[in-house]
């Protein structure tokens, strides 16, 4: 990696911290620029805009669903994939920057003409790759969209609850009914 790519890789790296931790809402590139020790115009220069930062952080921290589920063979690979994938956005390394797509999600509806492209964008990267998991375990098109989107979306709100009301044994129960009936079910064609 060329100097400046190190030196990008190491701001976005900071951005994403800085923004799990102090938020975007009201986010302004000069403050942000001298918490990670940096300009605005340094920031402006690697990233471009202020949206383009909060783009590029949402999607270096997401976990990477493709490479979650890739070995999925049946439903018994699907749930251990789906509690891997539980265990990053609760207790692992996506666990403070997954706060990062649930501002951006909750900002969308009121701010559309910032966020809704990018909260789509995040999620749609992070359903989509479930889909073809979803089909070859058997399941019609329309079934595999839903049950992806059940097991993303629910495991996210699940993970959002957790945060606010701390109620981490409910939670953690909730999260082992919706991985199993995410995973179980008749294989339905649509």
């Amino acid at each position: 990696m060329s100097p400046r790519g190190d030196k990008r890789a190491q701001l976005l790296a900071k951005a994403v911290d800085d923004l799990a931790e102090h938020g975007i809402a009201d986010l302004s590139l000069a403050p942000m620029a001298e918490r990670l020790g940096t300009s605005k115009r340094m920031l402006i220069y690697y990233f471009g805009s202020r949206d383009a930062l909060i783009a590029e952080a949402i999607a270096a921290s997401r976990p990477d669903v493709s490479d979650l589920f890739h070995d999925v063979r049946d439903t018994a690979d699907l749930e251990k994939a789906a509690w891997v994938l539980w265990e990053a956005i609760t207790r692992g390394r996506q666990r403070r920057p997954i706060r990062i797509l649930f501002q951006v999600l909750s900002l969308a509806p009121t701010q559309p003409e910032r966020y809704a492209a990018l909260a789509a964008d995040a999620v749609r990267a992070m359903v989509e790759p479930l889909v073809p998991v979803y089909r070859a375990l058997g399941f019609g098109e329309l079934e595999a969209r839903s049950r992806a989107s059940l097991l993303i979306s629910g495991l996210r709100g699940l993970c959002q609850d957790r945060i606010v009301t701390g109620d981490d044994e409910r939670i953690e129960a909730a999260a082992d009914v919706l991985i199993r009936a995410a995973a179980a079910g008749e294989n339905r064609k649509s």
